[in-house]
């Protein structure tokens, strides 16, 4: 059975890692064009507030998993996900074109007035992401539904192939050295174009003719109350790197520790941000029979590998290598690297646990229990920079601190809901009929 699990993850686990070095490829092109500092930062900053907009669409791909079984219902989940999209691409508008963002930006944020306007102008150019990023999240869950996580490795590569290309193309161009936030921009373009042709074409190829059964009546208000709870811990999640960067960007280093953040937040996620993947195997497998056992054998062994490979990254004079030489970063900001990515080791012993309980409550259809966990990370990351703040500790190393002290929390958080108030509620963890939004709506 670890083989079958082997075979699905894979090209997820490769797909991931990829996608993490094609991000420190697009770092190592901001910090060699002129202003590298404000570039690496206004982008840090543009980024975090799209990525805590964008979040909740992360788990568009858990409907298309576990909710879609006929057209009927893959047409209700595709209109619930561009419905959604629409929404949160007028929401990064609001803050893009409307005084509020000047607010948000340069007023909470403490920024200076030409790093602010660099922002805005960021995050005006990256509003139609949500629609994009909803409709690769919502035909990578038909294809991992069908288990074809092949043709959802071909799309993150190509788009991560797109992205280096473009870097490389882009990075001597005139109006990029003229503009250097053009090159985030038009390199995030071209990443999110070329993954979303492979997954129309993955879709068309593999799954046009697979969801023809008539299925349940899935309605729009199911698929909503399946759905808010993980909304709500992605929303809660994405908003755990704008809360930083605002505690960080308000300290006398507060550029320089923007600047490191944004390098450390991607290297740090590369050798353990698969393992999040771990958490589409229980519903992935759900028809086999005594499947979970396995799983979380499997998720352990994963979770200490990665462990084991950022000790070997991080903990060794590989780490100096890495930062400034092939990613390219001054002196400086690679000194203070280093004790936020030490950090960054101790996030795969979180993340495997929280990533196996998410599995669980996905198959089981209790997305409900788990939507406290959210407000407990963030509770926790606000506890801990508060704290830290009396500190003479880097804004860096303060913000990564924070993070790990979050995840704990929110992994304790999520044990609890699943496994705890599951127990009590006498709830078995075997495989469970699904309810139909029928019987649902009777039982409440």
């Amino acid at each position: 059975m670890y083989i079958q699990f082997l075979r699905f993850l894979l090209p997820l686990v490769l797909t991931v890692v990829a996608q993490e070095v094609g991000g420190q490829v697009l770092n190592g092109g901001m910090a060699r064009v002129p202003q590298a500092t404000e570039t690496l930062a206004s982008y840090g900053l543009a980024w975090g507030l799209v990525n805590f907009t964008i979040s909740p669409l992360l788990q568009i791909t858990q409907l298309g998993l576990v909710l879609v079984d006929s057209q009927h219902a893959l047409r209700k989940v595709r209109t619930f996900a561009l419905i959604c999209s629409s929404v949160l691409a007028g929401i990064l508008a609001t803050l893009a074109l409307t005084p509020l963002g000047v607010w948000v930006i340069e007023d909470l944020h403490g920024v200076d007035r030409s790093l602010g306007t660099m922002a805005r102008e960021a995050l005006f150019w990256l509003i139609p992401i949500p629609l994009l990023r909803g409709l690769i999240r919502f035909y990578t869950g038909l294809l991992m539904r069908i288990r074809r996580t092949d043709v959802v490795s071909y799309a993150i590569l190509s788009g991560i192939g797109a992205s280096i290309l473009a870097v490389f193309a882009l990075l001597p161009a005139r109006f990029v050295q003229e503009r250097p936030i053009r090159l985030p921009l038009l390199v995030t373009y071209a990443g999110a174009l070329a993954e979303l042709a492979v997954v129309l074409w993955g879709r068309r190829q593999y799954a046009r003719h697979r969801f023809t059964g008539a299925g349940e009546r899935l309605t729009l208000a199911y698929v909503f109350r399946f759905f808010w709870p993980l909304a709500l811990i992605m929303a809660i999640q994405g908003l755990s790197r704008p809360l930083i960067n605002l505690f960080v960007s308000r300290g006398e280093d507060g550029a320089e520790a923007l600047a490191v953040l944004t390098v450390v937040y991607t290297l740090g996620h590369l050798p353990y941000g698969w393992l999040n993947e771990i958490r589409n195997l229980p519903p992935a497998f759900k028809d086999k029979a005594g499947s979970l056992p396995y799983i979380r054998r499997f998720a352990l062994g994963c979770g200490l590998f990665s462990f084991s490979v950022m000790i070997a990254l991080f903990w060794t004079p590989l780490r100096g290598y890495i930062l400034g030489t092939l990613i390219g970063i001054d002196a400086a900001l690679v000194a203070h690297s280093g004790a936020p990515l030490i950090l960054f080791s101790f996030f795969p012993l979180t993340v495997m646990t929280r990533a196996y309980l998410h599995g669980i409550g996905l198959l089981e259809h209790r997305t409900k229990v788990m939507a406290p966990s959210g407000p407990s990370r963030i509770g926790a990351i606000l506890v801990t920079l508060t704290i830290l703040s009396t500190t003479q500790l880097h804004g860096a190393t303060r913000g990564v601190a924070a993070l790990l002290s979050g995840f704990v929390v929110e992994t304790l958080a999520v044990g609890w809901g699943v496994l705890g108030r599951g127990h009590r509620n006498g709830q078995s963890h075997a495989v469970r009929p699904e309810p139909t939004p029928d019987e649902e709506s009777s039982a409440s």
